[in-house]
């Protein structure tokens, strides 16, 4: 199954040289609700024996979390952006609404930030040293980590479940690469991708992307792509073609896939304002189950 989605087409070329953000605005599943259970959200730091390096993360547990059930868990990369209550996604409370909606499942989500050589953090964290490498390389080292290290340190305090269809990461720009790359090479782990102006150009080696899938048996992956044609267009190329090369070649391949394309810039806008309809979109088997 695929599908492709353009917002706004008949507003493309009169806002086409105008700032786009204001096009994007959040919804009520965004906000937090009366009535709503809320979530909690705890920080934790992690050195990293596999990048010898150090990051902070967030583990997000919902109310309706029964240690007797086994939940689902969703990883989001670039952590601070997406667990932020005043930023563009306000992910915890899109999980509290659509969990309280019987909309998604009862889900651990994971934030995890970038590595840094020393836990002297700079004040922007995508700045993190070991961005990058961990970020827009096409290696399972970065899963690697997540499955050896993070992963089995949150188990050790809650249920998650072994059920690999109950497992999904994200990302934006290369925290989307990142995000797409490891259910790639661990596809025995990670079912689903949600990708926000995702970096699959020439930074790493990303821009070969569209031609792997194209040369490689489809893999169970459900994917949703979301990108705006102001997108970067610099030295490592234009995100926005890159982003339609994934689209062309996911659909070669008959993936399970959605490409939200939009007028928005390099940011979080058009990703947050349809984060909640995004979620529920990947998740739709399970809440059929």
């Amino acid at each position: 199954m695929y599908k492709t989605l353009l917002l706004l087409p008949i507003l493309w070329i009169g806002f086409a040289g105008l700032s786009q953000d204001s096009l994007y605005a959040l919804g009520p599943d965004s906000k937090p609700q009366d009535g709503v259970p809320k979530g909690i959200v705890t920080k934790y730091e992690w050195h990293s024996n596999i990048y010898d390096n150090y990051r902070e993360y967030y583990v997000y547990v919902p109310a309706q979390y029964n240690v007797a059930k086994p939940a689902a868990l969703m990883v989001f990369q670039d952590g601070y952006a997406y667990a932020r209550e005043d930023g563009d996604f306000r992910t915890p409370f899109v999980f509290d609404n659509l969990i309280a909606q019987g909309k998604l499942p009862v889900t651990i989500c994971l934030f995890v930030n970038p590595g840094h050589i020393s836990n002297d953090y700079p004040e922007i964290r995508y700045r993190a040293s070991n961005r990058v490498e961990e970020y827009d390389v096409l290696t399972d080292k970065y899963a690697t980590m997540l499955l050896t290290e993070l992963i089995p340190e949150v188990s050790k305090q809650y249920n998650i479940s072994k059920d690999r269809k109950m497992h999904a990461i994200g990302g934006l720009s290369s925290g989307a690469i990142c995000a797409f790359t490891a259910a790639w090479e661990r596809n025995d782990y990670f079912s689903k991708v949600l990708s926000h102006i995702g970096s699959f150009t020439n930074i790493r080696g990303g821009h070969n992307y569209p031609f792997i899938i194209r040369n490689h048996s489809p893999k169970d992956i459900r994917i949703l792509l979301q990108d705006g044609s102001n997108d970067l267009d610099n030295d490592y190329g234009n995100w926005w073609l890159a982003n339609l090369q994934m689209e062309a070649a996911l659909k070669f391949k008959h993936y399970d896939y959605k490409f939200v394309g939009g007028l928005g810039a390099h940011n979080g806008k058009h990703g947050g304002a349809i984060l909640p309809e995004s979620l529920v979109w990947l998740w739709r088997d399970v809440m059929k189950d």
